[in-house]
């Protein structure tokens, strides 16, 4: 499928970006994305082919050593809000003190903004996911597929401009798999535009397009 962006003005643009590491490893190489409001883009392809290194340049965690990724018109490193950009890393990064819940809305008390969350959108969050149940636990108290599905109600309860997912079913089994597509339909219908690295099928399946990495390059259509 297209790197680019089929809709309206892209929210994301990734562009001709190389990556090296040390000095020496060169782990992406001339790629380039783009990604609209209300789209889901899963980013495929084996590992080590550069797909988690992609999600932190773009979610502002270091800089590309070439080529330029931006969000909304601004270099993606400069970004320091999650209401615009907001990221599901592989290490979910939990307070293990706070609950459920205090953990899904601590980007908004982070801000000092309580009122930026919306409540409906809260609700589907933890309806979608299976999490009503479990909102007034603590982190701890909860299975390592629960903490995922929690860190990936943080990503969205903003409602974010863009949202990166580093391999959002990696902890789950079977039956929960089908729960983080729901998730992702409710980050569509609310607009979030979506970059999910991914080997799930299903989640593949659910993209609106796909772009395979390999060996830090974009595979052609």
């Amino acid at each position: 499928m297209t790197t680019e962006s089929t809709g309206p003005e892209p929210v994301l643009v990734v562009e001709d970006v190389g990556h090296v590491l040390g000095g020496s490893a060169r782990v992406l190489q001339d790629v380039s994305v783009q990604l609209s409001a209300g789209e889901v883009l899963a980013l495929v392809g084996r590992s080590g082919s550069g797909k988690t290194t992609l999600c932190h340049l773009v979610a502002g965690l270091g800089r590309p050593t070439s080529g330029r990724i931006t969000v909304g018109g601004t270099d993606a490193h400069d970004v320091d809000d999650w209401a615009l950009v907001s990221l599901l890393p592989q290490r979910l990064g939990l307070v293990e003190e706070l609950t459920v819940e205090q953990n899904v809305l601590l980007p908004s008390r982070l801000r000092g903004a309580d009122d930026t969350v919306d409540g409906a959108l809260v609700e589907d969050l933890f309806a979608a996911l299976d999490l009503t149940a479990f909102r007034d636990r603590r982190a701890t108290q909860t299975s390592l597929g629960e903490q995922q599905r929690t860190a990936l109600a943080r990503a969205l309860v903003l409602r974010p401009a863009l949202a990166v997912l580093d391999e959002p079913t990696g902890h789950q089994d079977d039956e929960h798999v089908a729960l983080i597509g729901a998730a992702l339909d409710v980050a569509r219908r609310h607009g979030v535009a979506v970059l999910a690295a991914t080997h799930d099928e299903r989640i593949i399946g659910a993209a609106d397009r796909v772009v395979t990495l390999a060996a830090g390059r974009v595979v052609p259509d």
